[in-house]
């Protein structure tokens, strides 16, 4: 900065330090500088008389975003809601249960219940007015601040009922109290007149709040949607059992919708019966519905709880409330949900002797395609924003915890096939996860750089997919006669080291850290689960290539257990072979023949060599053994090979999973178990 310029950016107009000093100085007697002298107009604009005091409800007329979110669809029925909580609020305190909700064809629509009533008494504070009307116009006026009116309530922050009167062109309040019915009108916030007496009433008591939007602040074409009305007070009665809610509607408002005119909401089993109207006609993980209810005296740290698993992707969801208030950005209660739930699953593994496999789990692979109602009910709970979306009282997070931990707990232990079937999901579901984030990792890394192949892998150098192959080799040596009898031009090899890991019983990090599955992972380029990608497969046909023999049929077991875990739509897309290498070579004069086994061994004597004598029979020890000329002849020319394409047709799944979960599986009792059923069949083998 130089010397001719101000902190401001401004230049500097004094001479001298001397003039500026000159300048400074008053002198004794004059008169003290006007409050404008000297500054811009806009300056001069901004004063005391400036400063605006909004009072009564226009702080909420003028900025109605700040107490509903908006003026939009969804700020329009959340007037609803500020009305109906006023009487779930009865009712769960045990004073109302009946609540009546209408909505008329002229766009009105009313609330009403049998509670208390409000108060119409004059207040003492404001003596001139009544406590109906200090509700009903005065922002922070309720009766829910303090717990000895209600132990829990929705309308903590005391401007529900009072926004409500603000945002209605017309809006009417009914009492019923002592057998006298009153009433008050108000029009955009302000009263009409003073509350007055009806007359008497028999057999009615509580309030009715009828309004109508005002069109000033939500637009001409603002109405209510019946169709969303009918789903809000339908949801408020599966949140508290004792309630019933009486919904009607005028007929031509609901004409070609699926709602009726007139219906009663009474649900018992409350969220239980909330969850099985939502998921009805869905596939879930369980046959059973996780359930309870948790009461406690005054009503605080109550809740309720009802949860499923669905069988389709990231399909769950979580419909959460707070003193029946919905939540629908959860908050500290769905935390403590969600923290429960995780360790009592994995608290459950560890006492099955399955904790590696649920070592790797994490809330959000239970909750990916969970289905949950939950609500609480706890004394003065701290929501962030005037509409509640969040719940911020970190006490709920420990009550919801500890209530659900033991009862899942207990609902695990009782029902053991049950909870095998959920850890065994919720299991795929972190592989899933693992696996999509190994995929972006390669993805990631190919985008930087080109991925390289494989050291090991032989490549074809053909640049299309048509007509390609690659075989997967049991060992280097086998490795390198296939190398030498393939077609460079459509054959690629890829030599496995030895047995590949059991992905049907090994965890996930096993899995991603295994140097063989990633060599054929990065060779055929395709990726794997719901990440499989049909166009990226490099190669027509794939084919497991091992030895003759036990150990042979062992690898290939391993492999083909892969690829149906891994990337079942190869399989399904008829992409997955297995070569048919021989066992035997028979020889005489100048007659060669191979055999796969002794039972065709036998069979080329009898038909082929006719029975002759000193038929030269060699017995190959693997594929490494074979002469290139040898392997080519008999495994890899297409010409003369034999190969055998897996197929596993719909039908056949369950029956496939079934076996691959019985052999391959982490559960050893499940192999002893078909060891023993076959132990007779075992024992004629060995006779033979």
């Amino acid at each position: 900065m130089t010397d001719s310029d101000d902190l401001f950016g401004g230049k500097d107009t004094r001479k001298s330090s001397g003039a500026a000093q000159s300048n400074s100085t008053q002198k004794a007697g004059s008169k003290s500088p006007s409050p404008t002298r000297g500054k811009t107009a806009s300056e001069a604009d901004y004063d005391a008389s400036a400063i605006e005091v909004l009072e009564g409800l226009e702080p909420v007329r003028r900025r109605p975003g700040m107490y509903i979110g908006g003026t939009d669809e969804k700020a329009l029925h959340h007037l609803f809601a500020e009305v109906i909580d006023n009487s779930m609020d009865e009712a769960v305190a045990g004073h109302a249960s009946v609540i009546t909700v209408e909505l008329e064809a002229d766009g009105f629509l009313s609330v009403g219940d049998n509670g208390r009533g409000i108060p119409i008494d004059p207040h003492p504070k404001f003596k001139d007015k009544s406590a109906l009307e200090v509700i009903m116009t005065v922002l922070h006026a309720g009766g829910k601040f303090d717990s000895k009116v209600y132990d829990t309530s929705g309308g903590l922050h005391g401007v529900g009922v009072s926004v409500v009167n603000a945002l209605s062109e017309k809006l009417e309040v009914e009492v019923a109290r002592g057998q006298q019915l009153y009433r008050q009108d108000f029009a955009r916030g302000k009263p009409l007149g003073k509350v007055k007496l009806i007359g008497k009433v028999q057999n009615r008591r509580g309030t009715k709040v009828r309004f109508k939007p005002d069109h000033e602040i939500f637009g001409e074409a603002a109405k209510f949607s019946p169709a969303r009305l009918f789903r809000m007070a339908r949801s408020k009665a599966y949140l508290f059992g004792g309630v019933e809610i009486r919904w009607s509607c005028a007929p031509t408002l609901v004409e070609g919708m699926d709602v009726p005119a007139e219906a009663v909401f009474r649900f018992p089993s409350g969220l239980k019966d909330y969850l099985v109207n939502e998921i009805e006609g869905r596939e879930t993980v369980t046959d059973q519905i996780f359930s309870g209810k948790i009461e406690k005296e005054g009503g605080h740290g109550s809740l309720e709880w009802a949860i499923s698993w669905l069988g389709g992707v990231d399909d769950g969801f979580v419909n959460s409330y707070c003193n029946t208030i919905p939540t629908p950005e959860g908050g500290t209660h769905e935390q403590g949900l969600r923290i429960a739930l995780l360790r009592g699953l994995k608290d459950h593994a560890d006492r099955i002797n399955q904790s590696k496999r649920a070592a790797n789990i994490t809330t959000d692979d239970i909750m990916i395609t969970c289905a949950a109602m939950l609500s609480v009910f706890i004394r003065e709970p701290e929501f962030q924003g005037q509409t509640k979306d969040k719940l911020a009282t970190l006490e709920a997070s420990k009550i919801v915890e500890s209530a659900i931990r033991d009862a899942f707990d207990h609902w695990l232990a009782a029902a053991p096939s049950q909870a095998l079937k959920l850890l065994d999901w919720v299991v795929e579901r972190s592989d899933e996860r693992l696996r999509r984030r190994a995929d972006k990792e390669i993805a990631r890394k190919s985008a930087i750089r080109k991925l390289r192949l494989p050291g090991k892998l032989a490549d074809c150098s053909s640049a299309g997919t048509a007509g390609s192959e690659i075989f997967i080799v049991e060992g280097d040596s086998a490795g390198g006669s296939a190398k030498q009898a393939r077609d460079r031009a459509t054959q690629a090899i890829l030599p496995l080291r030895g047995k590949i890991l059991n992905v049907a019983s090994a965890t996930r990090d096993k899995l991603l850290a295994n140097q063989q599955l990633s060599d054929l992972l990065q060779a055929l380029g395709c990726g794997t689960g719901n990440h499989y990608r049909e166009d990226d497969l490099r190669y027509e046909r794939v084919i497991i290539m091992t030895d003759a023999d036990v150990d042979g049929a062992h690898i290939a077991s391993l492999l083909i257990t892969f690829f149906w875990r891994q990337m079942p739509k190869l399989i399904d897309n008829g992409h997955l072979f297995l070569a048919v290498p021989p066992l035997y070579r028979l020889s005489h004069g100048g007659k060669t023949a191979y055999a796969r086994d002794d039972a065709h061994k036998d069979e080329l004597m009898r038909t082929e060599f006719k029975g002759k004598s000193n038929i030269e029979i060699g017995r190959f020890k693997g594929l490494g053994e074979m002469m290139p000329g040898q392997l080519k002849e008999t495994t890899m020319d297409p010409r003369r090979r034999t190969l055998l394409r897996v197929v596993i047709p719909d039908d056949g799944k369950p029956a496939a999973e079934s076996a691959v979960e019985q052999l391959m599986g982490n559960r050893p009792e499940a192999r002893f178990a078909f060891i023993q059923e076959r132990a007779a069949f075992a024992t004629e083998l060995v006779d033979l």
